[in-house]
C-alpha cells in the first residue's frame, strides 16, 4: 500500500523521497528479504587457472606417472627383455625344426645357446618326447684298509638324483641332467655288446667311471678309508604306461643292461677330483 505521507507542524502533508524507492514502486527490502543487484556472487573467471593443491581425480597412473628419466628406463628394460624373449623363442624354434638353412649355418651359435640348461628332447613336426624311465645303478669292488676287498651292493644313481630334485625349486644342472647325459652318451657310442663304435667310446666310457667315482665317494661305499678298485654299471629300463583312455600295449617288464666291470686308475681316485674335473 503507498505511503500517503504524515501531515507536519505547518499543516503541509510529508511525501517520501522518490530517489530512495525501487522501480516499482517499493521501499528498499529488508535485509532478510532479496538481495541487492550488486551484492550477488560474480561469474567464475573462465580463464583462471585450477588450483594445484585441489585433487580432482584424475591423476595419471603407471609409466605416465613417472618422471621422464624413469619412464626412459622402463622403456629400455621393457625393449631389453622383449628382444631376449624374441631371440630366446627363436633360437628353440630353430633347434627343434628340421634341418634347414639357417640351422646348417649357424648350428654352432643356437647349440651354444640352447645347452646345456634349455636342452630339447623333441623334435618339431616330430615329436618324440621320452617315453621310458631308465635308472643308472653302480657297484664297486673296493679294498678296506685291512687290505681285503669285497664287493658293494648296487647304487641307484638315478632314484638319488630324483630325491634331490624333488622339492627344489632350483635344482642344479648336475643333478638335473649330468648322469641322464653320460648315460645317453655312452649308449650312442656302443654296440649292443658294449663295443665302442669310434674314438668317442672311450671318453664315454672314462666319463661314466669318474662319475661312479665321485658318487660312490659322496655315498661312502666301503665305509672310511676304503678304496674302490673296480666298478660295474647296469641299466634298468621301464616303459610308460599309457593313460587309461589309450588303446596302445607296453610290456611292464623292465629291461636291464648290464656293463662290464671296469678297473679304476689311480688318477681317478685322487682327492683332486671334482664333478667339472669328472667332465
Amino acid at each position: 500500500m503507498p505511503d500517503r505521507g504524515a501531515p507536519g507542524r505547518d499543516g503541509r502533508m510529508s511525501f517520501p523521497d522518490p530517489s530512495t524507492a525501487d522501480d516499482d514502486g517499493q521501499d528498499e527490502p529488508s535485509p532478510r528479504g532479496r538481495p541487492r543487484t550488486h551484492d550477488a556472487l560474480p561469474d567464475p573467471d573462465p580463464d583462471a587457472s585450477p588450483d594445484p593443491d585441489q585433487d580432482d581425480g584424475q591423476r595419471p597412473a603407471g609409466l605416465a606417472a613417472l618422471s621422464l628419466r624413469y619412464q626412459i628406463a622402463a622403456a629400455f628394460a621393457l625393449a631389453v627383455v622383449a628382444v631376449a624373449s624374441c631371440v630366446h623363442l627363436g633360437m628353440v624354434f630353430l633347434h627343434v625344426a628340421p634341418s634347414n638353412t639357417v640351422t646348417k649355418q649357424h648350428g654352432r651359435v643356437i647349440d651354444e645357446w640352447i645347452y646345456p640348461e634349455f636342452e630339447q628332447n623333441w623334435k618339431l613336426f616330430a615329436p618324440n618326447p621320452l617315453q621310458q624311465n631308465i635308472g643308472v645303478q653302480v657297484r664297486a669292488l673296493v679294498r678296506s684298509p685291512d687290505g681285503t676287498s669285497r664287493e658293494t651292493g648296487w647304487y641307484d644313481l638315478s632314484a638319488l638324483d630324483g630325491r634331490a630334485i624333488d622339492g627344489n625349486p632350483l635344482p642344479s644342472h648336475t643333478q638335473q641332467n649330468e648322469l641322464r647325459r653320460a648315460w645317453d652318451f655312452y649308449v650312442g657310442t656302443h654296440d649292443a655288446e658294449n663295443r665302442p663304435a669310434g674314438l668317442r667310446g672311450d671318453l664315454s666310457e672314462r666319463y661314466l667311471r669318474r662319475i661312479a667315482v665321485l658318487r660312490l665317494d659322496r655315498e661312502h661305499a666301503g665305509g672310511a678309508g676304503a678304496v674302490v678298485e673296480r666298478v660295474q654299471f647296469r641299466s634298468r629300463t621301464t616303459d610308460v604306461r599309457p593313460p587309461r583312455w589309450s588303446d596302445e600295449k607296453v610290456s611292464d617288464r623292465p629291461v636291464v643292461r648290464e656293463l662290464p666291470w671296469w678297473p679304476v686308475p689311480a688318477a681317478d681316485r685322487a682327492d683332486g677330483l671334482t664333478e667339472a674335473s669328472a667332465r
